[in-house]
């Protein structure tokens, strides 16, 4: 049983099927909000890695969103009172490309609800477990592990995470990421994402308590995995990464990496204005 008055173990095993299909107008909509110089998407091209998160967003209705922009919880999504909610992280296993032009289906299962002390007071993390299909069979299998916490007291900043100094003496990649207002909303927009922390700053800074917009975590993490492949130069088998701390569209952030001894692995981080690790991630090579 959990502080917030509820014992969530029901919902362990819940599961939901959605539907989707791999445009081609969504892959040229990610291209151009990350700025990259690929060519012009065609039809059976791979999705890059990561960039299939945008797909499958659920489509509540403007009635039945909840006050920070996000589907009202209680549905697939146990209805943890916590009101912030953030992407701590996730592990990615690539058997196929999704190709552009695919019918995609995808069946989502509630692995594990678990509740945390931390510094700020409780948290509670659930992991959804997920597998994409395509019809030539098996192409991705995921987890995405979810925290939510509690809001701090009114006129009060939020709290931020121990920041973990980044070791910057060594890495052979590198790139400055500047995220602003823009990036945020076209990343939103593409991943039908209304949570208003990345949009709205009164919200974000007078509700929440943060100092700026957020940075979405699956934004964070698919540059991590497009710096990963590009530099290394094979695709990816499988991606782990881990939010450390959150990254404000206040100041430019870094994202590098090396490859690991034997060229299979590859290391790579999302480093703040500061120095602090924002994220960490791993990719295996294929």
């Amino acid at each position: 049983m959990s502080e917030t008055g509820t014992d969530f173990s029901d919902w362990i095993g819940r599961r939901e099927e959605a539907e989707d299909v791999a445009t081609l107008s969504s892959v040229a909509g990610m291209i151009a909000t990350l700025d990259r110089d690929d060519e012009a998407p065609r039809m059976g091209d791979p999705v890059p890695p990561l960039w299939h998160w945008m797909y499958f967003a659920p489509k509540a209705r403007h009635s039945e969103l909840g006050p920070d922009g996000h589907p009202r919880r209680g549905g697939f999504m146990p209805p943890v009172p916590l009101p912030r909610r953030m992407f701590a992280g996730g592990r990615a296993t690539f058997h196929e490309p999704i190709r552009i032009g695919d019918d995609v289906r995808r069946e989502g299962e509630i692995m594990k609800v678990a509740r945390k002390e931390g510094r700020t007071g409780e948290l509670v993390f659930v992991t959804v477990g997920y597998r994409i299909v395509t019809d030539r069979g098996l192409a991705i299998e995921e987890e995405h592990d979810i925290v939510y916490r509690d809001a701090p007291p009114p006129g009060q900043q939020a709290a931020p995470q121990p920041a973990e100094k980044a070791d910057t003496r060594d890495g052979d990649w590198r790139r400055t990421v500047a995220p602003d207002p823009v990036m945020l909303f076209r990343y939103s927009a593409l991943t039908f994402n209304g949570h208003r922390i990345h949009y709205d700053h009164p919200y974000v800074t007078g509700v929440e308590g943060y100092p700026g917009l957020i940075v979405h975590g699956p934004l964070i993490a698919t540059l991590l995995a497009d710096l990963a492949r590009d530099e290394s130069g094979w695709a990816l088998g499988r991606f782990a990464f881990r939010a450390r701390s959150p990254l404000f569209a206040t100041a430019p952030f870094t994202v590098g990496g090396r490859l690991e001894a034997g060229g299979a692995t590859c290391t790579v981080a999302a480093i703040d204005a500061e120095g602090a690790l924002a994220m960490t991630a791993e990719a295996e090579l294929a």
